[in-house]
């Protein structure tokens, strides 16, 4: 694929060492540019069963950074997808109101949510580095892409009961048994949303309940993913790549504070088979893309 990077004939090279002052304006443009798009992306897909990770993968072959930035990129500026979580469910996430059973309640879910991250941490810490060297890929995103939607659409369209119709009636077995099947997200194409509605869905849990889970699970599993990441690459970043990376945090917590609400909207009329049939067309497309290339 064709990959626009910050190698514009006749411009100097947006890349570590280059302050923001240094950079000339068009660069600098384009990469806010880039942020932009990518911050939108990201706004868009983070919650939605369809894989945001896929999604920025297959934007970076056109318009993505260059490494090593365009890996922390992409994960820190889902922390700003993650904030909108927060600000979108404060009510139910601020543990320090007046009223003690509604505190013991948010402990009670906030402690579910550890629960649940567990085994991401510990996976993502053995085999994170492996999978990203080897599985981030446009093929690997078009797999499991389809795989996850035909998983969508038998889901719904198998009879099943809900047991669990509210998030605090989810167990502590039940949620890290969800957080297990969350680690299949790992790889690129998945959807960390997807997984745990599925797996949520599969143990008893209505739509909503599964949705609303995998906001609340979203929060440790980003932020730990963030922090890392910021970590590793916080050093070689110039002042030019903390401009763009500001300004794709900000576009991404503005679509998914607007997206979380009209997919709460959504699935409480609608299932998931929708996004079951993009998640299969995506990969088809991408399939029948490196076929005719």
């Amino acid at each position: 694929m064709i990959k626009i990077c910050f190698l514009v004939p006749g411009f100097p090279r947006f890349d570590r060492g280059n302050d923001a002052k240094h950079v000339s304006p068009i660069i600098m443009a384009i990469a806010i540019i880039k942020a932009i798009i990518l911050g939108v992306v990201e706004g868009i897909t983070e919650f939605l069963p369809i894989s945001s990770t896929g999604h920025l993968i297959l934007i970076n072959q056109w318009i993505g950074f260059s490494d090593p930035f365009t890996k922390m990129f992409d994960i820190v500026i889902q922390l700003g997808a993650i904030l909108a979580v927060v600000v979108y469910f404060f009510n139910r996430l601020w543990p320090f109101s007046s009223d003690p059973e509604k505190n013991k309640a948010i402990w009670s879910l906030w402690s579910k949510a550890i629960v649940g991250v567990v085994p991401a941490l510990i996976l993502g810490a053995l085999f994170g580095s492996v999978i990203e060297e080897k599985l981030f890929t446009p093929a690997v995103v078009a797999a499991a892409l389809i795989i996850g939607g035909i998983i969508l659409v038998i889901i719904e369209k198998t009879s099943r009961e809900s047991r669990i119709t509210s998030v605090a009636d989810l167990s502590y077995r039940t949620v890290l048994i969800i957080g297990l099947i969350q680690t299949l997200a790992m790889v690129p194409g998945t959807s960390r949303s997807a997984a745990t509605i599925i797996g949520a869905m599969l143990l008893g849990a209505s739509r909503v309940v599964a949705a609303e889970f995998s906001f609340f699970l979203a929060i440790p599993t980003m932020v730990a993913a963030s922090g890392y990441s910021l970590l590793k690459y916080s050093g070689a970043m110039s002042g030019a790549e903390m401009i763009a990376l500001a300004a794709g945090f900000i576009v991404a917590f503005l679509v998914a504070l607007a997206v979380i609400r009209l997919f709460m909207d959504y699935i409480r009329r609608h299932d998931f088979r929708a996004f079951g049939y993009y998640r299969i067309a995506l990969g088809l497309i991408i399939v029948l893309y490196f076929l005719l290339k």
